[in-house]
């Protein structure tokens, strides 16, 4: 029997829109997708035709591709914002982006991975480990992603270090040494900021969004150029973040589960 078929119909389909979400070059014909999710041709159409009929995927007969459907955009829109923090953010970002002249970027945990909730473009053309909105990230790489695990409880900060550590190391080659130091500069300064050299000739700069307990839940990150940030900028900038994050704090509701449990609302866990 093919390996495929043992999972539960539910879990292949997800496999199909995760497929779909990669987007290798355009690459969504029936085949590609096939392959990309595990799954044999036939399987893969069957379920497709049922992703179609909720309006969750789309079929460009004249091109023969699948993409995403707007049911499915419309559903990711109101569950990737959690306790409202997209809509508490979306202002910061704006002014933040018109003042410093960077791209900003809004992040949150999900899981073991850190993903972009929102981002507002600066003029500078930048490159950056989560993209577009959407985008994921292993927790450990990028100020965004470090500035959130410095300010877990350390169960969790625990928990996520010993789960990400052979991956950061295969695709990153980051050590515990590495990410423990940063860890460590993030708790004594409030912010992340040292270039890891993972994306030559860019730089970032990062602060943690805390709840009243004191802990991350999400990240305002900024993405610039190394010329952009250097050391005269970098303390200057650090503190404009901190008291835009600590705006928003205020306003983030403590009762809030979503918010609380940001692994749980946005992996599915």
């Amino acid at each position: 029997m093919d390996k495929s078929q043992a999972k539960p119909a539910l879990t292949r389909s997800f496999d199909l829109l995760r497929a779909l979400a990669t987007d290798e070059a355009g690459e969504n014909r029936l085949t590609d997708l096939a392959r990309r999710a595990g799954l044999t041709p036939s399987t893969a159409l069957r379920l497709l035709r049922g992703l179609i009929n909720e309006g969750m995927v789309d079929y460009d007969e004249d091109r023969r591709q699948y993409r995403l459907g707007i049911e499915f955009f419309t559903l990711a829109a109101r569950a990737g914002n959690p306790g409202n923090l997209r809509d508490l953010c979306r202002p910061v970002l704006l002014r933040l982006s018109a003042t410093l002249h960077d791209t900003l970027f809004l992040l949150v945990r999900s899981g073991f991975d850190a993903v972009c909730l929102d981002r507002s473009e600066g003029p500078f053309p930048i490159r950056s480990f989560t993209g577009d909105i959407g985008g994921r990230v292993i927790m450990g790489v990028g100020q965004g992603s470090v500035a959130i695990l410095a300010f877990l409880p350390e169960a969790e900060r625990e928990e996520v270090i010993r789960f990400n550590l052979p991956r950061l190391y295969d695709q990153h080659r980051l050590d515990e040494v590495f990410i423990r130091g940063e860890i460590a500069a993030v708790r004594k300064l409030g912010y992340a900021s040292r270039s890891s050299g993972l994306l030559p000739g860019m730089a970032g700069i990062a602060v943690p969004i805390l709840d009243r307990e004191g802990k991350a839940v999400a990240a305002l990150s900024m993405g610039t150029t190394t010329e952009r940030l250097n050391a005269e900028r970098m303390p200057i900038v650090a503190d404009i973040l901190k008291r835009e994050a600590e705006t928003v704090s205020r306003l983030v509701n403590p009762f809030d589960p979503v918010l609380r449990r940001p692994a749980a609302s946005l992996s599915g866990a």
